[in-house]
């Protein structure tokens, strides 16, 4: 459905870094949600916007539903009107002026492809029966909540039934309730329409739950591309996994490697992980352990550690439990009373859990 290739933005006076997009390749298959996911200023937004035809690619191909929007070597250039595309900002972009349905309907009203008024209203208000605002109608839009604003913005995306639905960082302006809610709203409506959509955002657990496939970028390029199950349990770099929330590494040494995994002595122990590609025995390697891949006890284990601090969740403890050098971060559910400063314990990893990566592969790109 999307297919760039070679993609490339440049800013003037300046080189290809963190504010462009360097020879990118990637295809969305149609009816798929797709997150582009990184830190600001890796790139995502300008690709998106590319897609959208709201900035101009410096190389580079893109194709929507198989027809080339933007070629700059054969001067092909498709505006964001001409494309079958439907966009949602981080800001609403709300007009105050006008009641929810006329917000809806204006994209139906303005242009070459101007849609008579009784043929727009009824599908302004189907667009917003679909995300569920169809009794606010007639209500003047400065008068909606946050969320119910960009609900509209969401059915005002819609309204001209695009083939691609495109989402800028649309929940970053709402607290964490209304955020999930509303992330769970967009994945109902666009499974409900099986509409390709391209998802911005800079928040992993947004990326995760959300998504189809996920790609992680950073710098201009992509870094990791894939199931959201995939890149989170299996990351192949630590880029990735520092990114989606792997607060643990260990240097160690690989022993020995055979298909799949890699034996690794951490200290005076050793441990069998999951091996990533291009480890051979002999190298210098890292490990990376999730908090919740430890099992902690206060009678034995694998290796003794003291806690230095805990932190209370909820549904969880989070303590941060030295052993040796090393201070590693342990998630523990279910547990009433929690542990205090001072208290020893041991630890066991969760080795299956455990991803081994070379130290040579652990730079990001340039």
């Amino acid at each position: 459905m999307i297919k760039l290739t070679g993609l490339i933005k440049r800013y003037p006076g300046r080189t290809v870094t963190a504010n462009a997009v360097d020879g990118l390749d990637l295809e969305i298959p149609e009816g798929k949600l797709v997150s582009l996911l990184g830190p600001s200023g890796c790139g995502k937004t300008t690709t998106l916007r590319m897609i959208a035809g709201l900035e101009r690619n410096d190389g580079g191909i893109i194709e929507i539903d198989g027809t080339v929007v933007s070629d700059p070597s054969r001067r092909v250039f498709h505006g964001p009107d001409r494309r079958p595309i439907g966009i949602v900002f981080q800001s609403y972009a709300i007009w105050p002026h006008m009641t929810v349905e006329q917000n809806v309907m204006f994209p139906l009203r303005v242009g070459k492809s101007k849609v008579a008024r009784e043929k727009a209203r009824r599908r302004a208000l189907e667009a917003l029966d679909m995300v569920g605002l169809a009794d606010f109608a007639t209500r003047p839009a400065p008068d909606l909540s946050g969320g119910q604003q960009q609900r509209v913005a969401l059915a005002r995306a819609l309204v001209r039934e695009p083939k691609v639905l495109l989402l800028d960082e649309p929940l970053s302006n709402l607290d964490k309730g209304l955020r999930d809610r509303m992330r769970d709203q967009i994945r109902e409506v666009q499974l409900q329409l099986g509409i390709t959509t391209v998802f911005v955002t800079h928040d992993q657990d947004e990326a995760l739950a959300i998504s189809d496939e996920v790609v992680l970028m950073n710098r201009g390029h992509i870094v990791e591309h894939g199931k959201p199950q995939e890149i989170y349990t299996f990351p192949r770099s630590e880029f990735t996994a520092r990114f989606l929330g792997v607060s643990n590494s260990i240097d160690g040494v690989a022993t020995d490697v055979t298909e799949g995994h890699a034996v690794v002595r951490v200290g005076e122990s050793e441990l069998k992980c999951t091996q990533s590609e291009g480890v051979v025995a002999g190298d210098d390697v890292s490990v990376f352990m999730r908090p919740e891949s430890f099992r902690l006890s206060r009678r034995e284990g694998m290796w003794k550690g003291v806690v230095e601090f805990s932190i209370y969740g909820g549904d969880c403890w989070d303590y941060h439990v030295r052993v040796g050098d090393h201070l590693h971060r342990v998630r523990v559910y279910q547990e009433k009373v929690g542990l205090n400063k001072g208290d020893a314990v041991f630890l066991t990893p969760d080795q299956d859990a455990a991803i081994v990566v070379p130290r040579q592969r652990l730079a990001a790109p340039q």
